[in-house]
C-alpha cells in the first residue's frame, strides 16, 4: 500500500459509511439570495460528489434566531422554502452516490472578516462584546437565560429537520469565534453565571447544544462538532493552553454525545503543544478517544488568511506529511477546503496520481468558482 492508498481506506462512524477519508470542508459562499439555496448550489455540491469526495459538509447554514448571520446571502436552516430547496441538495448528492451532512450555524457576535457588516436587530453573544480589547466595537446586552434556552432548542430544531431532510450526519460549528466558541473563549465570556467563569463553566452551553442536538436526533445520527483554537480576531486564540485544559473543554462535549471532532487549524502540519509532534486534531483524539477530522490548507502552500489577504496564488502542496499522520492513525479524516473549492476533480485527480494537473488558488480564480 503506498501513502495515497490510506486516504482511499472506507471509514464507518454509526451509520455513517464514507468510501474514503477526504471530507470536503465547509466554505462559505454567501450565494444564497434571502437564505434559500439555488438550483446552482445543489449542482455545485454535485459535482464533489460526482467526483468521489468521501463526505462534504455543506456551508454553514444558520438556525433560527433573530440575527444568527452577518450576510444575507448565507443560507438559511428553517422555514419551508429554504428547507424544501437543502432538500434537492440532499437528493443531487444522493443520486451521485455522495454523503452530506449539513454545518449548523450561528455566527453570534462574529463579523465578516472583510465586510464587518452587522445586520440590524438584537445580536446573540455570552457578554455582549463584538471585538474582544476595542473600545470602539459595537456592544449589545448578553444573552439572557432564555435566549440561550431558546438558542439551544433552535440548534436541535435544525438538527431534528437535517435527518428528517435525509442527510447522513450532522455538523455543529463551534469554531473560529461564532457563537458556541464565544461562550469558549475566556476574552468573550465574560459571565460570572454558570455559563461562565473557568473553562469547566464556559463549556457548558456547548455541552447543552450537543445534549439538545442528540436527543432531538437519536443515538445513531453522527453528530459532528467543530471546534478550533484560534479566532478570526485573533490567530494566536488559545481555549487550552495545555493538554490538561484540552481534556476539560473536549471530554465533557464528548460525554454529551459528539461522535466525531472536526479541528480546524491554519496550518495541519503544526504540532498542537510543545513536546510532541501530534496537532489539533490529533491531541482531540487521544483526549476523548473519538475519531477526528484534520483540516488546515490541505494541499496548498500557504494558509488561507495569509492567500486573501496578501492577495498571493497559493500552489499545490505535497501531501506527504498529512498522509504519514494518517497512516499513523493520529486521525481519521482529512478535510480539504481550497483545493477542492478550486477544483471539483481534486479527489479523482489525487487517487489516479494525476498531481501535475493540480491548480493554484488565487483571489481572482474565486470570481470562477461554482
Amino acid at each position: 500500500m503506498t501513502k495515497i492508498d490510506t486516504l482511499f481506506e472506507p471509514f464507518q462512524l454509526k451509520s455513517l459509511r464514507l468510501p474514503n477519508r477526504i471530507v470536503m470542508a465547509p466554505m462559505t459562499r454567501l450565494m444564497s439570495p434571502q437564505g434559500v439555496v439555488t438550483d446552482d448550489v445543489a449542482s455545485y455540491y454535485r459535482r464533489r460528489a460526482d467526483n468521489q469526495v468521501g463526505l462534504i459538509i455543506t456551508e454553514g447554514t444558520v438556525i433560527e434566531r433573530p440575527v444568527p448571520t452577518y450576510d444575507r446571502q448565507v443560507p438559511h436552516f428553517w422555514g419551508d422554502e429554504a428547507l424544501a430547496a437543502w432538500k434537492k441538495v440532499v437528493e443531487e448528492v444522493h443520486a451521485a452516490g455522495g454523503v452530506i451532512a449539513p454545518q449548523l450555524w450561528h455566527a453570534g457576535a462574529s463579523m465578516h472578516p472583510f465586510t464587518n457588516e452587522v445586520l440590524p436587530g438584537l445580536i446573540d453573544s455570552p457578554s455582549g462584546i463584538f471585538l474582544p480589547d476595542d473600545p470602539s466595537a459595537r456592544r449589545d446586552e448578553p444573552m439572557t437565560e432564555e435566549a440561550i434556552a431558546d438558542t439551544i432548542a433552535a440548534f436541535a430544531d435544525a438538527a431534528r429537520a437535517s435527518k428528517a431532510l435525509g442527510f447522513d450526519a450532522v455538523e455543529l460549528h463551534g469554531a473560529h469565534g461564532y457563537l458556541i466558541d464565544q461562550f469558549f473563549w475566556h476574552r468573550t465570556n465574560l459571565r460570572s453565571d454558570r455559563y461562565g467563569g473557568d473553562l469547566s463553566n464556559r463549556v457548558r452551553f456547548g455541552v447543552e447544544v450537543v445534549k439538545a442536538v442528540r436527543a432531538a436526533v437519536g443515538e445513531d445520527y453522527p453528530l459532528i462538532l467543530r471546534v478550533s483554537q484560534w479566532k478570526s480576531v485573533d490567530y494566536s486564540a488559545k481555549v487550552a493552553e495545555t493538554p490538561q485544559e484540552m481534556e476539560t473543554w473536549l471530554q465533557p462535549l464528548a460525554d454529551a454525545g459528539v461522535d466525531c471532532f472536526h479541528c480546524s487549524q491554519r496550518r495541519i502540519w503544526e504540532a498542537e503543544f510543545a513536546g510532541s509532534t501530534l496537532n489539533f486534531a490529533g491531541w482531540a483524539k487521544k483526549i476523548t478517544g473519538r475519531p477526528t477530522i484534520a483540516v488546515g490548507s490541505v494541499g496548498l502552500n500557504s494558509e488561507y488568511m495569509e492567500n486573501m489577504v496578501s492577495g498571493k496564488t497559493s500552489t499545490p502542496a505535497s501531501l506527504d506529511g498529512v498522509l504519514e499522520q494518517l497512516a499513523r492513525g493520529e486521525f481519521d479524516l482529512v478535510a480539504v477546503g481550497r483545493a477542492l473549492l478550486n477544483d471539483p476533480g481534486w479527489v479523482v485527480k489525487v487517487k489516479e496520481r494525476r498531481l501535475d494537473e493540480l491548480k493554484d488558488f488565487s483571489n481572482e480564480s474565486l470570481n470562477t468558482l461554482y
